[in-house]
């Protein structure tokens, strides 16, 4: 089979890239390496092909989406440093960028999974989250919300596709997946931590620690997309991805610490001086994921301990 991942030296286009190529498969990436990074794949060179694009040029895209047997769609601005810092160009490459993916898949009968977010949901005080939800965002003015209207956007044009062109599209949102080769560059909260406690440096809280999430090791993941694509049951559906065991950040800065037996200090920082203006923290979120195991029986196997042990071992 023919795979083509956009945003494929990303933290999870690279984890799928390794998945597919293990189970004997064809492997085309396509990324800008705005995100992504070239050490994320550099163990396949030779390997796959690698293209270095943005998912804006509609001639490129489909030319590498008319090659392809399956689309992973895993491209996107991300993170909530990227959209603060960035929100016109994040805007466009998670809007723009989408509907040509989308549009090309749609042309081509191309059997595609979109990644969407659990961002979808915004603050929607009602936990666990399950997928028929309302979507609770803030003020336009609150720049961190346009990621969650951008993706409710690209989830809405592909349920439209499949409605009118037969778009064999999957939607999964995703759970902070978490695992080795994410960076906490982009505000990732795991590995930030980690990295912090291995150089024995302060780790740094965000507002007051008792916000909470729920991680999902990209192994995982990875397992949860590739079951979904290949079942043709679960074309159309949108799906939760994401792990088991709430936790506080303050817990969550606990563990490593005791995991990695690190001499960091905890520290706290108000939001306003962590972030540029327009944010908008969410106090919790927790998936529901039963719809995914009854439609596939997926389970998350990984726990956080193994997700903390992984990123330190890194």
């Amino acid at each position: 089979m023919r795979v083509f991942i956009t945003g494929g030296a990303g933290f999870i286009g690279s984890h799928l890239a390794d998945y597919y190529l293990a189970a004997g498969h064809t492997i085309t990436i396509l990324d800008n390496f705005s995100t992504g990074s070239i050490t994320n794949i550099a163990h396949l060179e030779g390997k796959i092909t690698t293209v270095d694009g943005d998912i804006r040029n509609i001639e490129l895209v489909e030319s590498l989406t008319k090659e392809a047997d399956l689309v992973l769609h895993m491209a996107a601005a991300l993170g909530v440093n990227t959209i603060l810092e960035s929100p016109l160009e994040s805007m466009s490459t998670n809007i723009t960028g989408s509907e040509v993916v989308l549009h090309a898949a749609a042309r081509f009968n191309k059997r595609i999974i979109i990644a969407s977010t659990s961002e979808i949901y915004g603050k929607n005080p009602k936990q666990p989250l399950s997928e028929g939800d309302d979507r609770v965002v803030g003020s336009p003015q609150k720049i961190r919300w346009t990621y969650s209207d951008a993706k409710a956007i690209e989830e809405a044009m592909a349920f439209a596709l499949h409605q009118e062109k037969n778009l064999a599209v999957t939607t999964v949102r995703l759970f902070n997946t978490v695992g080795p080769r994410q960076t906490g560059r982009y505000g990732m909260v795991v590995p930030r931590f980690v990295h912090a406690a291995m150089n024995n440096q302060p780790i740094t809280i965000y507002g007051d620690g008792t916000q909470s999430r729920v991680f999902c090791h990209v192994a995982d993941a990875v397992q949860a997309i590739a079951t979904m694509a290949a079942a043709d049951s679960t074309i159309g559906e949108v799906y939760n991805v994401g792990g088991t065991g709430e936790v506080t950040i303050k817990q969550l800065a606990d563990q490593v610490l005791a995991i990695t037996q690190s001499q960091s200090i905890i520290t706290y920082t108000p939001y306003s001086d962590a972030y540029p203006a327009g944010f908008e923290d969410i106090q919790r979120r927790v998936p529901d994921i039963s719809k995914i195991k009854s439609a596939i029986n997926w389970a998350p196997i990984k726990d956080l301990q193994q997700i903390i042990r992984d990123i330190a071992a890194v």
